[in-house]
């Protein structure tokens, strides 16, 4: 059975407990298979990114009709870091959800509303509007060209600049390592791995240092980072506390040693040919 997350985030965790470790977030609009029920309202679901964890019931709406409808229609994707869905096309209206970037919304015509505005339809069925500008369809990755989508990947993540760290996150509210590379990729239409590792399955394969362009990863002992090119690159570090930029030329002020000298692999979506 599947199921749509309803909350703005919804927290996965390792165990049925809200005490036990953030692994990951769901965001608002995606849908998740449930592999099984557990007591006081936890739900062990399975993500499109073939991610698992426990979340709570009440993040989710179990409605078969609604799930393979939101499948067909719900094409959007909230690229603002934060977007209200207000009840009005008005600035002044009462707001009905705040959705984070990454959330996935359905958008209806209406060629009566004003440009600025875009009708969208929440989950539950509910009428919004929010700003047209926040709101793109869906990327598809297919026919975009290798240098386009590195300049785009790249770009998505640095939106994400000074968003504090959050072990498990996902969001510009708090996001690690992992959750910014797969966010860039994936709003940029390709799914990648979760973890900082290369996977079986997934698109990202092994290349050389040497070959290393924008837009690849790079791998340390429980880190990830995107390569931005000319030595830099874009992480979310704990040791930083927020989306920050660093090099891996010692002469760099924002140098750092621990990560410079500690790299285990370096991965591509265009591997090697």
């Amino acid at each position: 059975m599947k199921a749509i997350i309803k909350s703005m985030v919804a927290n996965l965790h390792s165990e049925p407990n809200a005490n036990s470790e953030l692994i990951d977030e769901g965001l608002y609009g995606m849908i998740v298979e449930i592999v099984e029920q557990r007591e006081n309202d936890w739900v062990y679901v399975k993500t499109p990114y073939r991610y698992e964890g426990f979340c709570k019931g009440s993040d989710l709406l179990v409605d078969i009709n609604k799930v393979k409808a939101w499948q067909k229609d719900a094409t959007s994707v909230i690229y603002q870091a934060f977007a209200d869905v207000l009840q009005e096309p008005k600035i002044q209206s009462t707001k009905l959800e705040t959705l984070v970037k990454g959330s996935i919304v359905q958008v209806l015509p209406n060629a009566d509303l004003n440009k600025e505005w875009a009708m969208i339809q929440l989950a539950s069925g509910d009428i919004g509007y929010t700003r047209k500008q926040w709101i793109k369809e869906k990327v598809e990755f297919k026919g975009v060209s290798e240098a386009v989508f590195r300049d785009q990947v790249v770009k998505t993540a640095l939106c994400y600049l000074t968003a504090p760290y959050r072990w498990g996150g996902k969001s510009p509210l708090g996001i690690d390592c992992s959750g910014l590379c797969s966010m860039a990729y994936m709003l940029n239409g390709v799914t990648i791995y979760r973890d900082a590792k290369i996977m079986d399955g997934f698109p990202i394969k092994e290349i050389s240092m040497e070959q290393i362009q924008k837009g690849d990863l790079l791998y340390f002992p429980g880190h990830i980072a995107m390569y931005m090119g000319d030595d830099l690159y874009v992480h979310s570090s704990l040791g930083g506390n927020e989306v920050s930029i660093n090099s891996l030329n010692k002469e760099h002020p924002h140098y750092r040693e621990d990560l410079a000298t500690t790299i285990t692999a370096v991965g591509s979506l265009f591997p090697e040919k």
